[in-house]
């Protein structure tokens, strides 16, 4: 796979600037190289390495630390099942067999269009909703199995489902797996703060006279 696109190497290099040491940038230069394939390419993680100074290995230790980082192709859409306790105990485990069944896969696989990958996920922090889903993290509360097939209808047909919860203003489709926002934050350069060199940027103002004894 590719590494950064052009286009997105200036964004790349517009993030880095909001930071005093260009590593502090690996997560969200990680979100972008999400964003650009659907999934972080071992090519990518040595271009953001070359990027902000750092070796390969340490971008993959990054990487590989958090779930939401997908190292492999994964369809379009991710489909996240919740089977802890709370969901569990309504039902989830028999919605993860329904998902299985009704897409033809296995959690942890792909259906063979590249639409849909399900997987079998610890809390997502919506116990009282339970039994919970989320696609590419847009969450779907007390889903049954009609419910569920009416998701898979929906997406399939380029709907956004009418369960989903959206953000304000937000409509369309849910966009493919690493599309985190609909508008990247951009922020002009006389309204940045904190932007100091940790090593060079002296005493913190809190600590100054009258602070310490």
């Amino acid at each position: 796979m590719a590494r950064l696109e052009p286009a997105n190497v200036e964004i790349a290099h517009e993030i880095i600037s909001r930071y005093p040491r260009p590593k502090s940038a690996l997560i969200p230069l990680l979100h972008l190289a999400q964003e650009q394939d659907g999934w972080v390419s071992d090519e990518a993680m040595v271009h953001i390495a070359e990027l902000v100074g750092c070796t390969p290995a340490e971008v993959i230790g990054t990487c590989s630390f958090y779930e939401m980082f997908k190292r492999e192709p994964v369809g379009r859409y991710l489909v996240n099942v919740c089977t802890n306790i709370a969901c569990q105990l309504l039902g989830a485990e028999d919605l993860l067999h329904h998902a299985e069944r009704t897409l033809g896969v296995r959690a942890g696989t792909t259906t063979p269009d590249g639409l849909f990958t399900v997987e079998d996920v610890e809390c997502i922090a919506a116990c009282t909703e339970a039994p919970c889903l989320t696609v590419n993290y847009r969450y779907f509360y007390k889903v049954g199995p009609s419910d569920f097939d009416a998701i898979i209808a929906d997406l399939r047909a380029g709907r956004r489902p009418t369960r989903c919860a959206a953000e304000p203003g937000e409509d369309g489709e849910i966009p493919a797996h690493g599309t985190l926002h609909r508008v990247r934050q951009s922020i002009p350069g006389d309204r940045r703060a904190g932007n100091a060199d940790p090593d060079t940027a002296g005493e913190p103002a809190w600590l100054g006279a009258g602070g310490a004894s």
